[in-house]
């Protein structure tokens, strides 16, 4: 497996030189990059010239990375070839089926079985259930096919997310990428690092992604009062206090983030689902576990693979993180570097949700504020 990567930028165009090293032989081209950027039909026209049998796979986001920098307003191009393994997409607008968990359905339905080793997907960041996606996705998959990807961003406004698959780029789209073949090895892990604090609360009404009460009383109203002055700035600032939700006694729950509140609803609709039962609290950065999460999900996903240095690295984190640890950013991923080494190739983006199991053998799920990592390594 060969990797090589670019980035591009109105003021410097493309960095070292104009991509087209591996031209006729990468498989796969990864884009992401600003939702302006991705919109500019000749910068992708440039790009199927260069690379005219591979797979261009991308989307919008709340930031980019590239080796260990993460940028704004700027598009990371990385490309594949591979010796052994084969690839396959799909492709569906939210809006052709009824919801999201529909729309996984038909999509794992359109790939073929045989041979297929993991899934990638990248899906609309603003109209999905990630829940229910996830859900339908895994229904119809091999037992052993596992599925990481993660929800397209824009950068703090939440206005508009696209995703692209051979194509140009689509609102209200969700795409798969099937991955063949018994020599590519595939690791993944999914870590946060948030603290808890306050009680927690039980959800008494909802309705699958959309939050109204907790123990009777209006959800954004009690969130409001924890957010105190921070309030003003939601959807956005709600990035900075994710809840921790659990169905069950004991568990360790997954993270949700705010997509939207409604005033006249008095209510909070978030990424995945928020059942009516489950109980939630609040949380709150610690800068440092923030980073050792990033850690962790490395290690997770290297030792996945053989604990040897992959060929590539898909890097997806969650907006929220990026917004508290401002200008420290790029330490969760130069801790990423130290664990995976120099000859991995760094790639990813900055989301408004994360698609994969936490470890090897448990179940994949959404997740809000993780750095989600997935390794390959072709032997």
């Amino acid at each position: 497996m060969r990797v090589e990567q670019k980035r591009w930028t109105q003021a410097k165009g493309w960095e070292g030189e104009k991509p087209g090293g591996l031209g006729e032989s990468a498989q796969l081209v990864m884009l992401f990059g600003s939702t302006s950027i991705l919109k500019e039909q000749k910068r992708l026209d440039e790009i199927k010239k260069v690379y005219p049998q591979a797979h261009l796979f991308g989307c919008s986001t709340a930031g980019e990375i590239y080796g260990t920098q993460v940028t704004d307003d700027s598009l990371v191009l990385t490309a594949a070839s591979f010796e052994h393994t084969q690839l396959e997409g799909a492709q569906i607008k939210i809006t052709e089926v009824g919801n999201s968990f529909q729309a996984g359905e038909r999509l794992a339905q359109s790939l073929d079985k045989k041979g297929l080793s993991h899934v990638l997907v990248l899906s609309d960041g603003l109209k999905i259930n990630g829940s229910d996606l996830v859900k339908g996705l895994t229904k119809h998959l091999p037992e052993k096919v596992n599925v990481t990807g993660g929800l397209s961003g824009d950068g703090g406004r939440f206005e508009e997310t696209l995703v692209l698959l051979d194509g140009p780029p689509q609102r209200d789209t969700i795409a798969v990428l099937g991955i063949y073949g018994n020599r590519i090895k595939v690791g993944y892990g999914s870590f946060g690092g948030w603290d808890s604090f306050g009680p927690d609360r039980l959800i008494t009404k909802s309705k699958e992604n959309v939050l109204y009460e907790l123990e009777g009383r209006s959800a954004l109203e009690l969130y409001k009062n924890y957010l105190g002055e921070h309030a003003q700035g939601l959807p956005a600032t709600g990035l900075l206090f994710p809840l921790n939700l659990r169905t069950e006694e004991g568990e360790t729950g997954v993270v949700r983030t705010i997509l939207a509140v409604s005033e006249e609803e008095q209510s909070m609709t978030f990424a995945g689902d928020v059942p009516e039962g489950a109980y939630v609290h609040l949380m709150k950065a610690n800068f440092d576990r923030l980073i050792d999460g990033a850690v962790e999900a490395a290690k997770t996903s290297y030792q996945a693979i053989g604990s040897s240095s992959p060929d590539l690295a898909i890097l997806i984190s969650c907006v929220g993180r990026k917004m508290v640890l401002k200008q420290r950013i790029e330490e969760e991923v130069e801790g990423v570097r130290d664990v995976l080494g120099d000859r991995t190739v760094l790639t990813g983006f900055y989301s408004y949700g994360e698609i994969s199991p936490s470890m090897p053998g448990s179940p994949c799920k959404l997740h809000n504020q993780t750095m989600t990592i997935t390794t390959l390594r072709e032997s």
